[in-house]
């Protein structure tokens, strides 16, 4: 075993040039393939909330509809003989909320009708705020509570 260094071993070279060939090629690469823009970020508006404002809740006139077929307007009894007599009450109900201002919104009506009550007393309710001319009308609805 010879372990003395030999006389025509040349240390490594390292050649650079085909590296720099390399990166050159993928930089014009990327300049080709790449798109240049003005704008440098989106303009993006985003929402603000005002705490200070108070939140205007439209008038509401509830109806409240019993498993007897009873009606209740704003917690207040009425006697139903037929639609158009409801239709009479909703009216006054919506006047009085409005204070008789001309050109206030018409007020929306809340169904709240017993898990009993018939489908005809909701029918006929629906049908007097037609003919009262109140065309907001929705159905309250309760989740059922789990107590014993």
């Amino acid at each position: 075993m010879n372990f003395r260094k030999g006389r025509g071993k040349e240390d490594p070279e390292i050649n650079l040039i085909p590296f720099i060939d390399v990166l050159l090629v993928i930089l014009i690469f990327l300049m080709v393939t790449t798109t240049y823009s003005r704008f440098t970020e989106l303009q993006i508006t985003l929402p603000t909330a005002d705490a200070e404002k108070a939140q205007d809740k439209p008038s509401q006139i509830e109806i409240g509809i019993d498993a007897q077929g009873r009606y209740k307007i704003n917690s207040e009894p009425v006697s139903f003989l037929d639609a158009t007599n409801l239709a009479n009450d909703l009216k006054k109900a919506a006047e009085a909320m409005n204070g008789g201002k001309a050109g206030a919104p018409d007020p929306v009506v809340i169904i709240n009708a017993d898990r009993a009550a018939t489908h005809q007393s909701v029918i006929d309710v629906l049908e007097a705020a037609r003919i009262a001319g109140l065309a907001k009308v929705t159905f309250a609805a309760q989740a059922t509570s789990t107590s014993k």
